[in-house]
């Protein structure tokens, strides 16, 4: 599968067949995290990679999205270096774990697996969970497996609508 078709057929999955992704599928969708770029390769990231169904679970009651607990695999997106702000003013972590985090979506789709990218949840309470230490934030969870039905097609605003030349317009 090429890139812009796994960019096509990426959507958000929400509906889980019962049936565990392979390890070496779920290798290679945590090396196209690690190897994604970041704010001056520092790669201040760590992924969670949660596959325990009482873990997930409990993840699922904290952030009240039942999702965690149904897909076979949960994966937080932690910034290690949450405090840390680039140039322009905007933090790093949340836009270098959005990158990776995409990165992994993509391979995924690859992969013949779906993913949803789960931006509501308790962060004390998650990070308890997987002893995220108070130093590190989790920006993103995302849930991992072979969707249980194939999403209909995105609808999206027009080029013309989200995208201007030289000057916002």
């Amino acid at each position: 599968m090429d890139l812009y078709e796994a960019v096509e057929k990426r959507r958000s999955v929400r509906g889980y067949q019962d049936r565990p992704v392979e390890p070496d599928k779920l290798q290679r969708v945590l090396n196209a995290a690690r190897i994604a770029p970041s704010a001056r390769n520092a790669q201040d990231w760590k992924f969670v990679v949660v596959q325990d169904p009482s873990i997930r679970q409990e993840l699922a009651d904290q952030a009240e999205q039942p999702l965690l607990a149904k897909a076979p695999v949960v994966i937080a997106a932690v910034s290690t270096n949450p405090e840390r702000v680039m140039r322009c003013g905007v933090e790093s972590g949340p836009v270098d774990c959005a990158i990776a985090v995409d990165h992994m979506t993509l391979a995924a789709v690859a992969e013949g697996l779906g993913t949803c990218w789960i931006g509501s949840f308790d962060q004390e309470a998650c990070c308890r969970l997987m002893d995220v230490p108070p130093t590190a934030k989790i920006i993103e969870l995302m849930v991992l497996g072979y969707p249980a039905d194939q999403p209909g097609p995105k609808s999206r605003k027009g080029m013309q609508d989200v995208v201007c030349y030289e000057r916002f317009s």
